[in-house]
């Protein structure tokens, strides 16, 4: 089955480089294209602290994509795990998903801050954080390696 999916937009950012870490002041502006959205489509976003956004690693070299298991961040003092076990840039259809704080919202522009997204990043979708969709119900648990893993990242 083959699913296609066209970009709505665009990230442009100072951020030109992948770099791992120190996202946290990134300030990044998300163009959304008009010649796919109405100037409303972003109506009420606004009111809305946090956003999610869905884009593509559009750097990736499909022949460096991950399909088995790595050490995270190429570091052998981390175990391996399965690239569906880490959120590594290089796994199959090259896809990032990432909650950012909305700083502006300008039409088709929306600024944020804290996306881990460099410039020129295809955007395929923007949904404004829900904490009622988090499920809460329980406690989040995750292997120790994360900690280490994402200690400067934001």
């Amino acid at each position: 089955m083959v699913f296609e999916v066209s970009p709505i937009g665009m990230i442009r950012s100072d951020r030109a480089e992948v770099v791992d870490d120190n996202w946290g002041q990134v300030e990044s502006v998300i163009d959304l294209d008009e010649t796919v959205l109405e100037v409303d489509a972003t109506l009420g976003l606004e009111n809305f602290s946090h956003l999610e956004v869905v884009y593509g690693f559009h750097l990736c070299d499909p022949d460096s994509t991950t399909i088995g298991s790595r050490h995270p961040r190429g570091d052998t003092t981390l175990p391996r795990v399965g690239v569906l076990a880490q959120r590594v840039k290089d796994r199959p259809n090259h896809l990032g998903v990432s909650r950012c704080e909305i700083v502006d919202v300008d039409g088709l522009r929306v600024r944020v801050r804290g996306l881990d997204a460099i410039d020129g990043s295809p955007v395929f979708d923007v949904k404004p954080f829900l904490q009622s969709m988090v499920p809460a119900r329980e406690d989040v648990t995750e292997p120790s390696w994360v900690a280490s893993v994402m200690k400067n990242y934001f």
